[in-house]
């Protein structure tokens, strides 16, 4: 069980830093290469690959290869797991019985 809660807290890691939501402003725009992320960040090649590597890692960003660049773009799947996963985690189950612990 412990492994879903990781794989879901990945997903949350990934919208929980202010760089990261602006790649993905960026990236709603259409697919962006790293060196045009670059200009428009105020960061350097390294703080991109990490966050970049936290965004694709939690499955909301694909990345592919294009000679040397990379190439960076909003997953549907992943922006469509992310969805229901937030749905899901607060959605109260009317069909739980409340807990009695404190009468």
């Amino acid at each position: 069980m412990k492994t879903v809660y990781k794989e879901h807290a990945k997903v949350f890691k990934a919208f929980s830093d202010e760089k990261r939501l602006q790649i993905l402003n960026l990236l709603c725009g259409g697919e962006k290469c790293a060196c045009v992320l670059l200009e428009q960040l105020d960061l350097g090649q390294s703080g991109l690959s990490y966050h970049m590597k936290v965004l694709v890692e939690s499955g909301i960003v694909e990345s592919r290869q294009e000679g040397k660049w990379t190439h960076y773009k909003i997953s549907e799947n992943g922006s469509a797991y992310a969805i229901a996963l937030l749905k899901k985690l607060t959605t109260p189950n009317t069909v739980t019985k409340a807990n009695n612990c404190c009468i």
